[in-house]
């Protein structure tokens, strides 16, 4: 039988440095940090985002009695008319776009790594359609279908 080799953690903590290092310098870490700054440079979006957060306390607020509130329909209404409004301004789409890229970039180099070791090991998306093409249904197999590696 062959003797595992145990890993050098200093050596694994610099390829890790240099890794992110690498990530940092990418063109969608770039791109999301200017992004970023144009939308939080925007008067208008920064000031509904405001609003919103207040509309969304009392959303929570009538959340408490449901549609026996006598306010819920209003504010159940507001804030989805807002939501919608600032999802449509063009310094939060961008960032967004930007947001979606940088976090398929994380998702690609943490399965490469979770693969590395193991091709059942799950990697948590924010996009819940990266993980299911790389692993069935996502519950490590147990309901017994197969799984799918990326093509």
């Amino acid at each position: 039988m062959e003797a595992l080799e145990t890993a050098d953690v200093t050596q694994l903590l610099l390829e890790s440095h240099e890794l992110s290092t690498m990530i940092n310098q990418s063109r969608e870490v770039s791109e999301y940090l200017q992004a970023k700054r144009r939308m939080e440079a925007d008067t208008e979006a920064q000031r509904l985002l405001a609003l919103f957060e207040k509309k969304k306390e009392q959303y929570e607020d009538v959340q408490r009695f449901g549609k026996y509130h006598p306010d819920y329909n209003h504010i159940s209404k507001e804030v989805r008319e807002l939501k919608r409004t600032i999802e449509l301004m063009d310094s939060v789409q961008a960032f967004k776009r930007a947001e979606e890229s940088l976090d398929e970039l994380l998702y690609q180099v943490s399965r490469t790594i979770a693969n590395a070791v193991s091709d059942t090991i799950k990697v948590p998306s924010n996009n819940p359609f990266l993980e299911a093409q790389s692993s069935g249904c996502g519950t490590g197999g147990s309901c017994g279908c197969s799984v799918k590696k990326p093509s």
